[in-house]
């Protein structure tokens, strides 16, 4: 008995639909590859650039001051970009212990790698917000850095782990029995600047500037343009020994 054989046609039909299934499981790759790394590209650009580009970027874009108060300065020498996670702390006194401010440690533990964690506490300079324990969860979980719109205390273990921390000053205190929580990824003004959650921070020796999530693309765009001719400058300056002609040729300072 003979045993029926495929036609061509149906041969090519198989190999058709083959082609057809290989060529979409190559489509979902290429987009996974495609989204996976856009947010991760962003946060490399920041991390490249200089804080004072952006800076200066924000303001030349939309005419915004994005860059936090003087003040905010860091432990130690740092550098470190982020989406922020946001805390906020409401200035009362009470006796009802940490219980009160529970709320700031669970942000801690809820923080996607990679956050910065934003705090803020109301009318808190002379308040410590975080000290060794919190920094110490910050570093164990991942997260960047921590920007801090009061004082930090603890000094000696957060530069024994050395994580990066900006405060507006450094102070023995607590907040327990003297602040409740008041909130976590809300809105919140740092050091004179609206931070949302998401938002992205960047940090360096210079300061500390918030960039619109939404806005971000078009800044790291102008900032890289801004690095970019800053540092084709140097080697001008340094060659002619002239800013006069620096800035003629390339028109910025």
């Amino acid at each position: 008995m003979d045993i029926p054989r495929e036609g061509t046609g149906d041969t090519v039909k198989k190999i058709i639909a083959i082609a057809l299934i290989a060529f979409s499981l190559l489509l979902v790759a290429a987009f996974k590859r495609a989204d996976a790394p856009a947010g991760n590209d962003l946060l490399d650009g920041f991390r490249i650039v200089e804080v004072a580009s952006v800076a200066d970027a924000m303001e030349q874009l939309y005419g915004t001051k994005a860059y936090m108060y003087h003040d905010m300065r860091p432990l130690a020498t740092a550098k470190f970009v982020g989406p922020a996670v946001t805390v906020m702390l409401k200035k009362e006194e009470h006796h009802e212990g940490s219980k009160a401010i529970q709320g700031m440690l669970d942000a801690i533990d809820d923080a996607p790698a990679g956050s910065v964690y934003v705090m803020v506490v109301e009318d808190g300079l002379d308040y410590a917000g975080i000290g060794g324990l919190m920094s110490t969860a910050m570093k164990a979980r991942g997260l960047a850095g921590a920007v801090v719109d009061a004082s930090v205390r603890d000094t000696p273990q957060i530069a024994k782990i050395q994580f990066p921390v900006f405060s507006r000053g450094v102070a023995p205190s607590t907040t327990v029995n003297h602040y409740r929580f008041a909130g976590n990824n809300v809105p919140v003004k740092c050091a004179g600047v609206d931070v949302r959650a998401g938002d992205i921070i960047t940090a360096d020796m210079d300061g500390v500037v918030v960039v619109p999530i939404e806005k971000a693309h078009e800044v790291l765009k102008r900032a890289q343009q801004l690095d970019d001719t800053e540092h084709s400058m140097l080697p001008f300056i340094e060659k002619y020994k002239s800013m006069r002609d620096a800035v003629a040729k390339f028109g910025r300072i």
